[in-house]
Formats: C-alpha cells, structure tokens, sequence
C-alpha cells in the first residue's frame, strides 16, 4: 500500500464520521505527506517579519508616510506589536530582518541585520533594484532559513512590514497572473476610494513605463521590495530543506507567487495561513485555487495570520497523533447498509 493512501486510512480509521473534521483533515494529510511519516511532528516553529521600504511610497500609495516602516520594526523589537502578542501566546519564535528599512538600528538580538539599502527605488522612473541587489536578496533569505533549519525547525511563517508595499505585491501579481491592475489593487493601509483611483493610476503608468516582462526574477527586480525578494528566496529555501511554510497575507502571497513560478513545486509544502481582507489577496487564492485555513476579516500583515493559524495547524496533527481509531476504542463504524 502506498503512503498515500495509509496516511488516507489512519485518517478515516478515526472515531469519527469520514471527512467530518473537513479542513483539519486536510492539512494533516499534507503535513504527513510533507514529513512522510504518519506520526508527523511541529518542531521549533518561527516566525520571520522581513521589514523594507519603497521608494513608490513617495508617490502617494499610501496613507501612511514612510517612517511607520522602522516605527513599527522598533515596536516588533520592544514586543508591542499584535504578533509578539499572538506568537507569544502560541510559544512561536519571532525573528526580525532589516531587509531594506530607511533607518540605521542600533544593534538588537532579535534584529537580523541584511539590510540591502535604504529602500528601493522608485518604479515609477526606474526599476526597484538592480540585478545586483536582487542577488544579495536571493542570497541573503537562504542563509536567514539556513540558520534557522539548524536549530531543527520544520515549520516557518513568513511576514513582512514595509510602507507601500501593497502597491509591489499588486503589479507582481498583475506580471504574474497575467490579469488587470484592476482586480489587484485594493486600498492597503485604509485608502479612500480617491486615493485608491490614484494609487491605481500611479501603478498603470509604472506598468506603461515598463512595458512586457515574462521572467519572475526580472518582474521581481523591477517592482519588489528587498523585503518581498529575501521573503521569496527564503520561502525557495525552506521548500530545500523540507520545511513547512506558513504564507501570512498579500504581500507574503506575492513573494509566494514569485517562489512558485521560480520553483512550482514549492506549493505541496505550503499552507495560506488567512485570507486578507485585501481585494487583491482574496482574488489572487482564487487564480491559484487554494483555500486558507483562516477568515478573520483582516489585513494588518507582520505574519499574524501564521500566528493565528498554527494552532489550528496544532490541532490537526494532535488529532491524528492522539485520537482513538474505531478498533482501538471498540466503537462501532458505520454501516454499509
């Protein structure tokens, strides 16, 4: 019998009616499948927040100004923040990434230093980094899940924190997808629908300036931030080292996107941990027809999605792990009549 379908029997053998634990189910045959082993395992898990700024803030996308990027990463750094509270409370490491803030931090232990640049440029005028960059990008997500896989972890979640970046993950799911602009954008940090016209105005005359791109590291060289290239080539690299990846909401999506058209294979590792109230992520779940495990309504990004989400993910595997089967527990299945 393949492992398929003795994971699919373990499952069913149960005491309780097949499929009534829906979606918990699923995630159990996947992790199973991932960890080829019916006693599947969470060990260590960690949450990583790459934090980066953009230069197309500075054409309005945003209702926010640029420098609530490092005010937010100083208050992931003072614990302050929804996800210390939410990873806290699930015994969750959380690691911190300067990928590309326009700030000089003091030194800090739970502050990863990849820094890049002082944000990317605009791309508006010019591509949001050069092939250069890019590279480092790519270089410096892997070493980041490196170190962690040695510390034994096999589960990771991806966020991120970086003013306008909606506007990068909306064209890179634009390029990618092959869809309009204007089923991508949505209002980011609470725009009106004024500002959300404009901000779809300032993305099309970019998507004019640039013209045709097919390959996935050049659209995300033209429209990523640094933060959304390290997040991608760190997704890439956990899929390596067998790791379960926790995707949080639409900017971690569109960094998925890239990973996936770099590497398609990556998906059968990798579980959407919400869906955003962002127009663009809910669409973009729907082009790649994956379900999420949570709707809660939000679209605050930092990875607190993948909080909120592991313990569902604990769930599922405790019941497989745990749980009575119908011949152990002398229940009765049912009939066939």
């Amino acid at each position: 019998m393949s492992l398929k379908n003795e994971i699919k029997n373990l499952i069913d053998s149960k005491t309780k009616p097949i499929g009534s634990l829906g979606l918990l189910e699923n995630i159990a045959y996947k992790i199973c499948l991932i960890q080829k082993s019916k006693k599947p395992s969470l060990i260590n898990p960690q949450i990583i927040i790459f934090a980066g700024d953009h230069g197309i803030a500075a054409a309005g996308v945003s209702k926010y100004p640029q420098e609530v990027t490092h005010q937010m990463v100083k208050n992931f750094l003072n614990g302050g923040a929804a996800i210390n509270v939410f990873s806290q409370n699930n015994s969750i490491g959380l690691q911190i990434v300067d990928s590309g803030v326009n700030y000089s931090f003091d030194k800090n232990k739970y502050l990863i230093n990849k820094k890049i640049d002082y944000g990317t440029k605009s791309f508006l005028t010019d591509r949001a980094m050069t092939n250069s960059q890019l590279q480092k990008c790519l270089k410096s997500g892997k070493e980041i899940i490196q170190k962690i896989s040695s510390s034994k972890s096999n589960i990771v979640g991806f966020g991120e924190m970086g003013i306008g970046n909606t506007s990068s993950a909306s064209i890179i799911m634009s390029y990618l997808l092959n869809i309009p602009l204007e089923k991508c954008v949505g209002s980011g940090t609470g725009l009106n629908k004024n500002q959300l016209k404009m901000k779809l105005s300032i993305l099309k005359e970019a998507q004019n300036f640039h013209g045709e791109i097919d390959d996935p590291y050049e659209v995300l060289e033209a429209f990523g931030g640094f933060e959304i290239a390290q997040m991608c080539s760190a997704m890439i690299e956990s899929y390596k080292k067998n790791m379960i990846i926790l995707v949080d909401g639409f900017i971690s999506s569109s960094a998925f996107l890239v990973a996936s058209k770099i590497n398609p294979n990556i998906i059968n590792n990798t579980f959407f941990s919400h869906k955003s109230s962002e127009k663009g992520h809910q669409y973009l779940l729907k082009k790649i027809n994956e379900d999420p495990i949570l709707d809660l309504k939000m679209r605050l990004g930092e990875g607190t999605g993948c909080a909120l989400a592991y313990p569902i993910i604990e769930n599922a595997l405790n019941f497989i792990n745990n749980m009575a089967t119908f011949e152990n527990a002398k229940v009765s299945k049912e009939s066939n009549d």
